[in-house]
C-alpha cells in the first residue's frame, strides 16, 4: 500500500534521524528539493514493480542499493541540480517514501549510498507506511460506546471502499462481545454516539 510522500522535502523529524544516524551532517542538508524527474521514479517503479520480493537481487552501488525488501535508488531533480532519494519496497508500484538526497563533496555528484544511509532510510520508509496504514484503518474503521437503558453497546462502521460498490457495515456489539445487529449502510454514513443511539432506540433498523 501507498503511503503518502512528500516531494517538496521530508518532514524535520526524519532529517534529523537521518542526521543522527551519520547519513546527512548539518552542513550537507540541501535545499529545498524541486520535484524529482517523474520518468525516473517513474522508471524504477515499474522495475521494482514487476519483480517479486523473492527474485530481487542484493545490490550495493552508489546510487542503487536493494536489500532486507527494499530498494534505494538516488535520482535526479527534474528542475534543478539537486537530488532526491526514492524507496521502494520490493513488490511495491509506488515508492513508499521520496525525500531530499545530499551533495557529495563536488557539490555536483549525490553521496553515494552506504550501509548506514540504507538502515535510516528503511527505518524511516517503515515508519511512514506504518503510520498511512494506521491513519488508513482510523479512516476506515470508526467505533463508538453508547449506553441505551441498562445496556452498554459498542457500535461500529467498517467501510468498503470501492469504485462500483462502495458501502459500510454498521454492527453492535453488546458488554460480552456479542453481535446484536449488523447492517448494510451507504459509505458516507456519519457514525457517532447521536446517530449510534438513534439506531440502536430505532430496533437497529437499517438507517434511511
Amino acid at each position: 500500500m501507498q503511503a503518502q510522500f512528500d516531494f517538496g522535502g521530508l518532514p524535520d523529524v526524519v532529517l534529523a534521524m537521518v542526521e543522527a544516524e551519520g547519513a546527512m551532517t548539518p552542513m550537507e542538508q540541501p535545499s529545498p528539493l524541486s520535484q524529482p524527474s517523474h520518468a525516473a521514479v517513474t522508471e524504477v517503479a515499474e522495475v521494482v514493480g514487476a519483480v517479486e520480493p523473492d527474485e530481487v537481487e542484493r545490490i550495493f552501488s552508489d546510487r542503487l542499493w536493494c536489500d532486507d525488501g527494499w530498494t534505494a535508488r538516488v535520482i535526479k531533480n527534474e528542475d534543478d541540480d539537486g537530488w532526491a532519494v526514492a524507496m521502494f519496497k520490493d513488490g511495491e508500484a509506488e515508492p513508499a517514501l521520496v525525500g531530499p538526497w545530499t551533495m557529495g563533496r563536488d557539490k555536483k555528484n549525490p553521496k553515494p549510498l552506504d550501509a548506514n544511509a540504507f538502515g535510516v532510510l528503511v527505518k524511516t520508509a517503515t515508519e511512514v507506511l506504518r503510520r498511512h496504514e494506521q491513519q488508513l484503518h482510523a479512516m476506515l474503521h470508526k467505533s463508538v460506546f453508547v449506553a441505551l437503558g441498562d445496556a452498554d453497546l459498542n457500535v461500529t462502521l467498517d467501510i468498503k471502499p470501492g469504485e462500483d460498490d462502495a458501502h459500510a457495515i454498521l454492527s453492535a456489539y453488546g458488554a460480552d462481545g456479542a453481535c446484536l445487529a449488523r447492517v448494510r449502510v451507504a459509505a458516507d454514513f456519519k457514525l457517532d454516539r447521536h446517530s449510534a443511539l438513534k439506531w440502536a432506540g430505532n430496533d437497529f433498523r437499517r438507517p434511511a
